[in-house]
């Protein structure tokens, strides 16, 4: 998750600018693309990153972006930047669709070719199906542990 004054920096806009764009639209931010931090949270962040609690700092909890917030984003916002990423977004899109699909296609000759010849090359094709195959597992935790 981001935080609104970093998307707004990447952005290329205020802070406050992103924030009233976002109000109004809200009927495109869902619970699972943003969210408001809570006050303990928010107090917590502050006292972690040093930022002034009072004249200068910010008063307002900042709200926080999922990853299709941001994508969200990039298409509310009007500042050249936010173009620029809501088309490069567009187009990962369809490439990522473009590679599910191509796949998707090779897993399908895999199997016919795989029955063609009668697990001969069951090995073979073993092998090139785990090397298509999305990673498997969950999230990888990153730092390190307190044991």
């Amino acid at each position: 998750m981001l935080l609104d004054a970093d998307l707004a920096e990447l952005y290329g806009v205020e802070t406050r600018v992103l924030n009233q764009s976002v109000r109004r639209n809200l009927e495109r931010f869902r619970r699972d693309f943003m969210c408001q931090l809570a006050a303990g949270e928010w107090a917590n962040l502050r006292s972690q990153i040093v930022i002034a609690s009072v004249h200068g700092g910010r008063r307002l909890r900042p709200y926080v972006f999922t990853e299709q917030g941001v994508a969200m984003l990039s298409g509310v916002l009007k500042s050249p930047r936010a173009v620029a990423v809501n088309i490069e977004i567009m187009r990962a899109s369809v490439e990522l669709r473009r590679m599910l699909e191509s796949t998707d296609g090779l897993a399908r000759k895999l199997e016919t070719l795989e029955r063609k010849y009668d697990g001969q090359f069951a090995h073979v094709f073993e092998a090139i199906r785990q090397l298509v195959a999305p990673p498997k597992g969950g999230d990888k935790k990153i730092g390190f542990r307190n044991d």
